[in-house]
């Protein structure tokens, strides 16, 4: 092994020191918390940092696209597409570049992500309705419209074109899925 790669190896995997600035509400929020539950405000300020960059972790690798990376951002939620300003444009080129077509977000479940985060409520009367007249699908709230967006993604890209998710109707593990052979052996 090379003395050089080791170094660096070592250098690495060792903590930095980085500078950030915040808002003073944030500030406030930050030593109110850490005050509460007997913590230095960095251990916050760490915890929040992991907390999200393993929310978002599928982002970071280059592999998941495409219908793949539908759970990483419908889990962000409408506040991640908000505080970076993500335009249709911006998500159909994070989801979509270099993936094949079949495996594509469409161009109006793009959209309708976008919408989630600057205009719930619009992004609502766009979303397609599963068999009702009228082509919409509209519930009250911000929190329902969330939650109505996240079925309807999971439901397209996330559960479709999957025979079985390895459960029968009851919940049983299916006899044809390999959870079914763990069970039936036991």
């Amino acid at each position: 092994m090379n003395t050089t790669q080791g170094k660096r190896n070592v250098k690495g995997n060792r903590k930095q020191a980085v500078s950030i600035r915040l808002g003073t509400a944030d500030v406030r929020k930050m030593k109110q918390l850490a005050e509460r539950i007997g913590v230095r405000d960095s251990d916050v300020l760490r915890y929040a940092l992991k907390t999200t960059l393993n929310r978002l972790a599928a982002l970071c690798d280059p592999e998941i696209k495409g219908a793949n990376l539908v759970p990483a951002v419908v889990e962000a939620g409408p506040e991640f597409v908000r505080y970076f300003d993500l335009d249709a444009v911006r998500l159909d080129a994070i989801l979509n570049t270099g993936v094949e077509p079949s495996r594509r977000v469409s161009h109006d479940d793009v959209a309708l992500v976008s919408l989630a985060g600057s205009q719930p409520e619009y992004a609502m009367l766009r979303m397609p309705r599963t068999n009702a007249p009228g082509g919409v699908r509209v519930l009250g709230g911000s929190t329902a419209s969330v939650e109505a967006l996240r079925q309807h993604l999971y439901e397209k890209y996330v559960y479709r074109g999957s025979e079985s998710d390895g459960f029968d109707a009851d919940g049983i593990a299916d006899s044809a899925s390999p959870l079914g052979e763990l069970t039936r052996h036991q």
